[in-house]
């Protein structure tokens, strides 16, 4: 979460210093109007910035997950620069609308214009962007009312799934149109200054993001079809294990890692953290899926053995890769996947760490139970099973006293973000170093 909040401060300062190299807060004369013209500029510039960050994000580019430790941290990125640009776009648009309004009720008087310059001594691209004002500012503020459903439903999780990403999808639309709102209204003093050219490279990157993803094109160089062989159902922990047989191209995956299944166009592709660990000969991959929404619960229905499925990744960076000479993990739930994914591996290439296993869940399932049990007794981890009604609330007390050496330790938790926070927060608090608890962050709104 430090890199995700320092990157998103990094990116509006940028913003904000390049504009204030270009011009001030603090106009002379200071009036009402003086400052609505220069707090308009300065929020149009953020705005348009941080959303073609946003839409650059969205292409799922494999080079920038080193520097953000993983698509999932990628993915909370992208929510908080979506969230930025409605905050800041509703302040653009109040001190726009709001101004208009206040003046029509009488509360304002707004200053007599001074003289428009004469169209002929402008130049010719100044003199177009001007004709193209009022057409500029109509559709902005549409454009606007748009953002701001598509984005308020992006946030709403009980928003089926399979309706966010169409309309989602649609924010790109919105972009282009806030991308010509932009490029018209903008000062046009600032397209020879700093500020101006990271804006232009800003919009343009993002432009090409936007035709992309309403194209179809996230992740088109990183898919490869497959088809279900087998499918196993644990109906006491209500998780459904689907092996895929992949056709070649499948670059291979650390444990740990997940990919984006679509089995179903009209869904679209979901994440799933792969549960097996990878052989080039056999070319078959495992995910396990808990019902946990409305997709998921009908993959028991829906899914058949030969059936067709595209996957696309790998991608994330929960890998275990540390010189640490132990591991805890916490797999909570379904949270338990990649722990599984890392014993299949360890069972045939053993590693150095010694590993301790917690593994809280509300249910138990024999046949599950068995199994984790076996890889585990295979890898060489120790396994901590924790049934809520059984054996209460796992914690950090808890966790420490089954592993005393803990401060020697590296975590590894993957389950309910609120429950990862609270033992982060309660390990740091103790003295273990924040870089050494890894949590992931499975969540793509």
């Amino acid at each position: 979460m430090t890199r995700i909040k320092i990157c998103l401060a990094a990116l509006v300062g940028l913003l904000s210093v390049l504009w204030l190299l270009a011009d001030s807060p603090l106009p002379q004369p200071f009036t009402y109007f003086s400052f609505r013209t220069v707090f308009m500029q300065y929020s149009g510039i953020v705005t348009v910035g941080v959303m073609s960050v946003a839409l650059l994000l969205a292409l799922r580019p494999k080079w920038i997950e080193p520097q953000l430790d993983g698509l999932d941290k990628m993915y909370r990125l992208h929510k908080w620069l979506g969230i930025t640009a409605l905050v800041v776009s509703v302040l653009h648009w109040w001190w726009a609308q709001g101004t208009k309004w206040m003046v029509g009720w009488g509360w304002l008087v707004r200053p007599a214009r001074g003289p428009r310059p004469d169209p002929a001594q402008l130049g010719a691209v100044e003199g177009w962007l001007r004709s193209q004002r009022e057409l500029a500012e109509s559709v902005g503020e549409w454009a606007f009312y748009a953002a701001l459903v598509l984005l308020v439903l992006a946030l709403v999780k009980r928003f089926p799934y399979h309706l966010f990403v169409k309309t989602h999808k649609w924010l790109a639309v919105v972009y282009l149109v806030l991308v010509f709102h932009s490029v018209v209204l903008t000062q046009f003093e600032y397209w020879s200054q700093p500020v101006g050219w990271v804006l232009a490279g800003m919009m343009a990157a993002g432009g090409v993001a936007a035709v992309l993803a309403l194209f179809g094109r996230i992740g088109a160089g990183r898919k490869v079809q497959g088809s279900i062989e087998t499918l196993v159902h644990y109906p006491g922990v209500d998780v459904i294990e689907s092996r895929i047989a992949l056709a070649p191209g499948w670059p291979g995956h650390t444990a740990g890692q997940f990919a984006f299944v679509t089995s179903d166009h009209k869904e679209g592709a979901h994440p799933y953290t792969i549960a097996s660990a990878w052989n080039a000969q056999d070319g078959r991959i495992t995910f396990i899926a808990k019902a946990l929404g409305d997709h998921t619960r009908r993959l028991r229905d829906y899914l058949k053995v030969g059936m067709p499925v595209t996957v696309e990744g790998p991608y994330g960076r929960f890998v275990f890769d540390d010189s640490q000479p132990r591991q805890i993990w916490i797999g909570a739930g379904i949270g338990i996947t990649p722990f599984i994914a890392r014993m299949k591996h360890l069972g045939s290439v053993p590693g150095r760490a010694e590993i301790d296993l917690f593994h809280p869940t509300a249910v138990l399932d024999p046949a599950a139970i068995a199994r984790l049990t076996a890889d585990a007794g295979a890898a060489g981890v120790r396994l901590h099973l924790l049934v809520d009604s059984r054996d209460g609330r796992l914690d950090g007390e808890r966790i420490r006293a089954a592993v005393p050496d803990w401060a020697s330790a590296s975590i590894w938790f993957c389950g309910p973000r609120r429950f990862g926070q609270a033992l982060r927060e309660d390990f740091v608090a103790r003295g273990l170093p924040p870089a050494r608890f890894h949590q992931e962050l499975f969540e793509m709104r």
